[in-house]
């Protein structure tokens, strides 16, 4: 019987041998695995909450684009039929990227800044023909009835975090989501929604960025907000490092400006949704143990990482004077 390895090597045409799957790291959407053989070496994005055939064609086309423009990322590659996603025989699906070695980029180094600030122009710039809405992740989050029937179901499960997860819901989910309304449409771009250090790899070329999953319309006013307040160091942010960003931005031809505590609404919807779409799985009982046991984490660890309004309303005041 055929390994994952090689199945995967096979479909994808990298030719006979032996192949090895290593784990590298999991992320909300999936595990990465790193495969090995003939010398070679290719990452392999398992995606394991996907249940129909993903939809890769905005990730494919903004890739496209951003690569003409300029901007590093890792091949996505097709396998024999061209198709951008296999199925395994387990049940879950593949996607085939080139291996990125490099060190993972350093967000206190003024020109990683500057570049993520030159990168996240260039992608509005490509993909400003958008056409559609933004989903209800980034701009919409869950009401407090939700919220309730939620924590009912942790606190019947006894999780050690109930108590944690119910002084959230009576306090910070309030305010935060006070803060939460959809996007203006003419201000919707095609662009990568998760600019984050954990998603740069810097190598002998420079910086590279990985995962496209999520490429899809969004504002480009929030995208810019929610990378500006990650970059600089969240709610003890750096205000030179925010400023330089917002400068590298700008000065690129960047089309947003960051205007008010409203332009970080995409911030507040993510972070609130991903709490709960993470508690919800660790008390799902359709998927597995080790996935229930990830949700538990993801979500305490991101219950102890929440923006906090006061600081974001010093963040704006900072970057007043860059628009």
């Amino acid at each position: 019987m055929r390994s994952t390895g090689e199945f995967i090597a096979d479909a994808y045409g990298l030719g006979a041998g032996t192949w090895s799957m290593t784990p590298v790291t999991r992320g909300a959407l999936g595990q990465i695995w790193k495969l090995s053989g003939n010398g070679t070496a290719w990452a392999v994005k398992e995606l394991l909450l996907e249940k129909d055939v993903p939809d890769v064609g905005a990730e494919s086309a903004l890739r496209g684009a951003a690569e003409a423009l300029g901007i590093s990322a890792p091949r996505l590659l097709p396998d024999r039929t061209g198709a951008h996603v296999v199925r395994l025989p387990e049940g879950s699906w593949v996607k085939l990227y080139d291996w990125v070695e490099g060190t993972a980029a350093d967000p206190s180094d003024p020109e990683t800044l500057s570049w993520c600030g030159r990168t996240l122009a260039l992608l509005h710039k490509a993909g400003e023909d958008a056409s559609g809405t933004p989903s209800d992740w980034y701009e919409r989050c869950n009401p407090a009835s939700d919220w309730a029937e939620l924590l009912g179901k942790v606190e019947r499960a006894g999780l050690s975090w109930a108590a944690e997860l119910g002084r959230f819901v009576a306090t910070t989910a309030v305010e935060l989501a006070r803060h939460v309304s959809p996007s203006r449409p003419g201000d919707v771009v095609t662009s990568h929604l998760d600019m984050r250090p954990q998603n740069v790899l810097v190598g002998p070329g420079g910086p590279v960025l990985l995962d496209w999953d999520n490429a899809g319309p969004v504002s480009a006013e929030r995208e810019l907000a929610r990378a500006v307040y990650v970059w600089s160091g969240g709610n003890r942010f750096d205000a030179d490092a925010a400023r330089r960003l917002a400068r590298a931005y700008r000065d690129a031809g960047g089309r947003a400006a960051i205007k008010g505590l409203d332009a970080f609404s995409m911030l507040f919807a993510t972070d609130l949704n991903y709490v709960y779409a993470q508690a919800d799985c660790a008390v799902d009982p359709t998927v597995t143990a080790e996935q229930r046991a990830f949700g538990g984490r993801e979500a305490v660890a991101k219950l102890r990482g929440l923006p906090d309004v006061a600081a974001v309303s010093r963040l704006t005041e900072a970057l007043e004077g860059e628009w």
